[in-house]
């Protein structure tokens, strides 16, 4: 009994590491792309039960603190995840701030 188990849950994750559409691979690569063009932050403050309150959140990851090209990762990104080229340029795609 627990060997069909074993084999199904093999099964579901070995499905897991296949290609992923390339319009899904565009999209998460997107975000990638434009975390390394530089650290990214927020700021928030307000005030809550009288008191004043704060937070800041800083992000800065290694492809930006390697030099990266935003470009190249997302291509290579892309061909990764979906195995194949992505269907348009980076600097082109519409959603594009960089």
């Amino acid at each position: 009994m627990t060997r069909p188990l074993a084999l199904m849950l093999a099964l579901v994750l070995v499905a897991a590491c296949g290609p992923i559409p390339v319009q899904d691979a565009e999209r998460q690569c997107l975000i990638r792309a434009h975390d390394a063009t530089g650290p990214h932050g927020e700021v928030a403050v307000g005030i809550s039960d009288g008191k004043a309150r704060g937070r800041v959140k800083l992000g800065i990851t290694s492809d930006y603190l390697m030099g990266r090209d935003p470009s190249a990762l997302y291509d290579q990104c892309v061909f990764q995840k979906s195995g194949q080229p992505p269907t348009r340029p980076l600097y082109s795609h519409p959603d594009w701030k960089g």
